[in-house]
């Protein structure tokens, strides 16, 4: 009975220990993309960088592809509880404005992840964020999920993944709203459209 305060004080540190590890790493891969590309970074050159043991990265993460993924993951979550029912009406993408404002804070990352020097694993990665902030939410219990939507987000996803390429490779710099409005101007048929035509 007497450890179990003990226990209760020393969880909130591991998680905060876990939290900073997994930290580490995530900053140790979008310093090293812009720096070496996708292909020449390992687990060897993430642990050095973020000053941590090989151990401690597998306890964590298979491989550097589990890596990403969880920072994929971390960016879909931060960008979908950071709405609200103001951004949700006001837009039919309102992930969007957070998702430009990250990508052209982090150009050299997105390069990096998007560009030549990446691999089309990646990019199908990324591509499958895309498709999840696109797709409608989960169905109630027992409705069917129309394949239509799934064909929906799938396009959406990949016009702005090229998009976002385009932007990136661009001589002219282009700001976020600029590249939201580009987005919303070519895909206003889609967010009007009925389908099956009447």
């Amino acid at each position: 009975m007497l450890a179990a305060p003990a226990a209760k004080t020393q969880a909130p540190r591991a998680d905060r220990r876990v939290h900073r590890t997994r930290r580490a790493l995530r900053d140790a891969l979008m310093a090293l993309l812009p720096e070496v590309g996708w292909d020449h970074i390992d687990v060897a050159k993430l642990c050095e960088r973020a000053d941590i043991g090989r151990s401690t990265f597998y306890l964590h993460y298979t491989d550097k592809t589990a890596l990403l993924r969880g920072a994929f993951g971390d960016l879909q979550e931060h960008l979908v509880s950071h709405l609200d029912t103001q951004d949700e009406a006001a837009s039919p993408f309102p992930f969007l404005p957070g998702l430009l404002n990250h990508v052209h804070e982090q150009q050299a990352v997105f390069r990096a992840l998007l560009g030549r020097r990446s691999s089309h694993a990646v990019q199908a990665h990324f591509q499958d964020l895309l498709i999840s902030l696109f797709s409608p939410p989960k169905p109630p219990r027992g409705s069917r999920k129309t394949p239509l939507a799934n064909a929906r987000a799938d396009m959406l996803a990949g016009s702005l993944f090229h998009l976002l390429v385009w932007w990136l490779g661009s001589a002219r710099p282009h700001s976020p709203s600029e590249v939201e409005a580009m987005f919303l101007a070519f895909s206003v048929c889609d967010t009007q459209a009925i389908w099956p035509p009447a």
